[in-house]
């Protein structure tokens, strides 16, 4: 198993190196991720989501932008975002903007979704007070004979959003709490990450 590398290296290969190695490590989903938010007060919000695609552009995840997540990125285009592998004892944390993922994204996305996934999202009003779960499972079955055996196509309210680092911390626990963390930093999109190390 490799740590962080002796010499800095472009960190979306090192991400994408270290989630492969969490893949035939971690019991159950490897791609989950924190997501924190603020609401219109300031007051932070955390939630775990799963990643869905992740390139140089960033990492994307899915959502009702109904819900909280999504009525808060929408009002506030920043995030931050934690992946945090026990069972490496690694850790790795995005910071930066958000924008909405592509119409064509979304639709392929969301159609590669199990059936009953894709007709949950029509039937979840997420975030909002549930009168109880009979109500769930009614909105489900109206739903889903709605659509009957025909496709099920992407609500409206349902797309992703891909959050675009400006900053990428790796984290490498090491013994007596002496840990490496290296870190990538930009202050705007289009310009290079610079690196630095920083005290554990």
């Amino acid at each position: 198993m490799s740590g962080l590398p002796s010499e800095e290296r472009e960190p979306f290969s090192l991400f994408s190196q270290w989630l492969s190695e969490a893949e035939k490590s971690e019991p159950n989903d490897p791609n989950g991720m924190a997501i924190a938010t603020a609401d219109t007060d300031g007051l932070p919000n955390l939630r775990m989501v799963l990643l869905k695609e992740h390139d140089a552009r960033g990492i994307v995840f899915y959502t009702n932008f109904e819900s909280a997540k999504g009525r808060e990125l929408l009002a506030n285009r920043q995030a931050a975002a934690l992946f945090h592998w026990k069972s490496l004892r690694r850790q790795v944390r995005f910071r930066g903007p958000v924008s909405i993922v592509s119409e064509e994204e979304a639709d392929a996305y969301f159609s590669s979704r199990p059936r009953d996934s894709r007709i949950g999202a029509w039937a979840s009003q997420q975030s909002r007070e549930l009168e109880s779960r009979f109500a769930l499972e009614k909105a489900v079955a109206r739903e889903a004979a709605r659509f009957g055996f025909g496709d099920v196509p992407r609500p409206p309210h349902w797309s992703g959003f891909r959050l675009s680092p400006l900053e990428i911390e790796f984290w490498q626990d090491k013994p007596f709490r002496l840990h490496d963390r290296l870190v990538y930093r930009r202050e705007t999109l289009d310009q290079p990450f610079v690196t630095l190390r920083l005290y554990p």
